[in-house]
């Protein structure tokens, strides 16, 4: 009996630390199931060649305007931007809604358009089981009726997913040339001029993830030493010296209270896209080019941004120098180790004065004769400073017209004459060093190099989670590996057990032997 009892509790034993093992391992811990949020990424997409050429040819004889920061890519596709919104690891459920927009506007009689299309806040929605759908905020008027009708998140568009596994993904996710197929709520939206089951242009998308396990269940415990911090009552008597310092402090701030009459700061950002076609023109079919960033410039997709900036403001007079820091190389129609096109634009700078704003910029590289250039400070455009404001302690430009000066156009080679139309100029400067500068489009990270299909390129970003958290079910290596060493355990007490009652009813010894055994 004594034999019997004690195997019976070892047995027990084991099965019990088994099940908590497995209870520990089989639940999902928090950081695993909460959801993330999306916080950058940029989405591509040409809507319809056919039907950007259609708005831009003979007949509807129209065009198309960016809205809300939106940019082109190659001069055939838009790119949005500022991605925003949850995934789900655990289902692989996403959703990404991006800012910018585009409006569509042809056939123009009597002043209106019977071609008028408005769309925006594109969200790439992908749910459990690999369903996906692009939507957006639309407004568009009938080929028909000519009444305009709106509509807030509709579905433009199926997406095929099709071999696509979005769980488990981390850091920066890319899906490449995924197809999209025109869905009825689509047709309407297009007017009636393509019906519903319509192959539109792929999409390219790329968003920024949650790290994985960013949020680990166990740093809420280190804020349990917090109450032994209490003994801080012996920093009171500080306290009471930091009062007696402040009087002495105001009357002497007094005298600097009155602001001088010029005021330097060193702060501030300059926002230019150059010349949207000019951009286009790089990256396009002819010239197969690029641009590349150095010195602190940044890429906002329809502009770049140059920062930080020094300088100084008269607001007496109006007279503003600023000098940002940055450089922008344009480099296309490659030959060998050389280009044809090779432009850089380097720490450009404002100034206002006499009523008159100059954009004026450091200009290096190739000559159209083929030779090279170092032109210091050369004045690229000019604007009206009438649209200057003061607020928020910042001095800013929003969008001021800017045309091409004499400079200008020769820095550019000629392909510009002077008065062109350049993209309109942004900056602000902090007056006040405690500003908080305008945000920047948020691109995200650079994209994963996309592979040709859909399904290979969302699988290499999601490859490595997913084989490391499904292929055991979701349950830790550690877990699982615990788990089989109880198993084993198990399992050979068993077998003792049944070789122990046997040797007991074949021999009926009850005692001696099994204690050895036991110990073995």
């Amino acid at each position: 009996m004594p034999l019997s009892s004690r195997l019976r509790r070892l047995a027990a034993a084991l099965v019990a630390a088994l099940a908590a093992l497995l209870a520990v391992g089989l639940s999902p811990g928090p950081a695993a199931a909460a959801e993330g949020r999306v916080s950058g990424g940029r989405l591509d997409w040409g809507i319809k060649q056919s039907f950007l050429t259609y708005v831009t040819g003979p007949i509807a004889k129209g065009s198309w305007a960016l809205t809300g920061g939106a940019a082109t890519v190659g001069g055939s596709t838009f790119r949005f931007h500022s991605a925003n919104g949850a995934y789900d690891p655990a289902t692989g459920a996403l959703s990404a809604a991006f800012s910018g927009g585009v409006r569509f506007t042809g056939h123009q009689e009597n002043g209106s358009n019977a071609l008028d299309l408005s769309v925006g806040r594109f969200t790439f929605k992908a749910a459990q089981g690999g369903a996906a759908g692009l939507y957006a905020d639309v407004s568009s008027k009938s080929k028909e009726t000519g009444q305009v009708s709106s509509a807030s998140q509709a579905k433009l568009a199926d997406l095929s997913l099709a071999g696509v596994d979005l769980r488990g993904a981390a850091g920066t996710l890319t899906l490449d040339n995924v197809p999209a197929t025109l869905t009825d709520a689509g047709a309407k939206a297009f007017g009636g001029f393509y019906q519903a089951g319509t192959a539109l242009d792929p999409l390219t998308l790329s968003v920024n993830l949650p790290a994985a396990q960013e949020k680990p269940a166990v740093q809420e415990k280190p804020a349990a030493p917090a109450p032994a911090a209490t003994p801080t009552p012996t920093a009171a008597p500080a306290t009471p010296a930091a009062p007696a310092a402040t009087p002495s402090a105001e009357p002497t701030a007094e005298p600097t209270a009155q602001a001088p009459t010029r005021t330097e700061f060193a702060a501030g950002a300059l926002d230019w896209g150059v010349r949207r076609t000019f951009r286009d023109y790089v990256t396009g079919a002819i010239a197969q080019g690029r641009w590349e960033l150095g010195g602190g410039a940044a890429d906002g997709g329809a502009f770049f941004r140059w920062t930080p900036a020094k300088g100084a403001y008269d607001p007496a007079t109006g007279e503003l120098t600023a000098a940002f820091t940055g450089t922008v190389r344009f480099t296309g129609m490659r030959s060998g180790d050389s280009y044809g096109l090779d432009l850089t634009l380097a720490n450009p700078g404002v100034t206002v004065s006499g009523g008159r704003g100059r954009l004026v910029a450091d200009v290096s590289g190739r000559t159209p004769d083929g030779g090279t250039r170092q032109l210091p400070g050369v004045e690229l455009a000019v604007f009206d400073p009438a649209g200057l404001q003061a607020e928020g302690g910042l001095l800013k430009a929003v969008e001021l017209p800017l045309k091409l000066a004499e400079g200008g156009a020769e820095a550019f080679g000629g392909l510009y004459p002077a008065g062109t139309e350049m993209d309109p100029l942004s900056f602000a400067v902090a007056l006040d060093p405690a500003a908080a500068l305008p945000p920047l489009p948020d691109l995200g990270s650079a994209p994963a190099t996309a592979p040709s299909t859909p399904a290979s390129a969302a699988s290499s970003p999601s490859a490595a989670p997913v084989a490391a958290s499904s292929s055991a079910g979701g349950v830790p290596v550690a877990a699982v590996a615990g788990g089989a060493v109880l198993v084993a355990a198990l399992a050979a007490t068993g077998g003792l057990l049944v070789r122990r009652r046997r040797a007991a009813a074949a021999s009926g010894a009850a005692v001696a032997g099994p204690t050895a055994d036991d110990a073995a």
